[in-house]
């Protein structure tokens, strides 16, 4: 698992969600505030998370319900805004992630020199959005022509909020993505938001993809961190970080730092 650990440092990294409060253009933007308040808000999250011994950060615009399948201008250029303000801070490697636009992510992962991104890129779903249909070549192709190769792209093969179309199988799709799509990570999901993998799932995709890192993608939490770390390469984590595990709420520090001694007592 090269790449992973060469950008984070470490085996079995822990990729903290850095959320933002609602951007432009989505019905709970807070126009009092304005971008200013989003970068506050996600400043004061990043150094909670920092302080806590997270290994990455990835930004993501979970506040813009109902989410879009493409990408508003408003939104992407207020997220990409958002991003430049606040990565001086970080002392860790950043990826970003636009719900649910693929090629957006990729538009933003360039402009802000992300080290990562994450998103739906293959499949069809039938979703509280409507019909998904993402473009892993669009995508892709973006990231070549825009000379960064080296942006690793960390495909979710089971969307929240979803369900696929067609009846292949999660190890299937998982294989399908890294063979015909150039995923660089393949990552695992339960259901919604903060709600946790199914274990023999992620098991699953392991076996399918030797070679590729997989990662836990959402429902990481102290009490089942070491057995998914068992079976996954890492994990990405945002509701557990939050104070009383709520996905809307600030990070609270102290939750960052128990997790965070559970992984390291599993990394060692």
């Amino acid at each position: 698992m090269t790449w992973l650990k060469d950008c984070t440092g470490t085996d079995k990294p822990v990729i903290a969600m850095a959320h933002l409060l609602p951007l432009p253009g989505a019905p709970l933007y807070d126009a009092d505030g304005g971008i200013q308040a989003i970068v506050d808000h996600v400043a004061k999250d990043i150094e909670a998370l920092q302080a806590g011994g997270v290994d990455a950060v990835m930004f993501g615009n979970e506040g813009d319900r109902p989410y879009l399948l493409e990408a508003s201008p408003e939104s992407l250029s207020a997220m990409a805004a958002v991003v430049a303000a606040v990565k001086g801070a970080l002392r860790v490697p950043f990826g970003v992630n636009y719900l649910w636009d693929p090629v957006a992510t990729v538009a933003l992962a360039v402009a802000a020199e992300a080290a990562f991104a994450r998103e739906i890129f293959t499949g069809v779903y039938d979703s509280d959005m409507g019909l998904w249909q993402p473009s892993a070549a669009k995508a892709v192709r973006l990231r070549h022509d825009l000379g960064r190769d080296d942006l690793k792209l960390m495909f979710n093969v089971n969307a929240e909020f979803a369900a696929p179309l067609g009846d292949r199988s999660i190890e299937a799709r998982a294989a399908s993505a890294v063979f015909s799509s150039l995923a660089d990570a393949v990552l695992v999901s339960g259901p919604m938001t903060g709600q946790a993998v199914d274990q023999t799932s992620l098991e699953r995709v392991a076996s399918a993809v030797p070679g590729t890192p997989v990662l836990a993608n959402t429902g990481c939490n102290v009490d089942n961190i070491a057995d998914i770390l068992k079976v996954a390469d890492g994990c990405v984590v945002g509701t557990h970080f939050k104070v009383d595990g709520d996905t809307w709420n600030a990070v609270d520090p102290d939750r960052v730092a128990r997790f965070m001694e559970v992984v390291s007592k599993v990394r060692a």
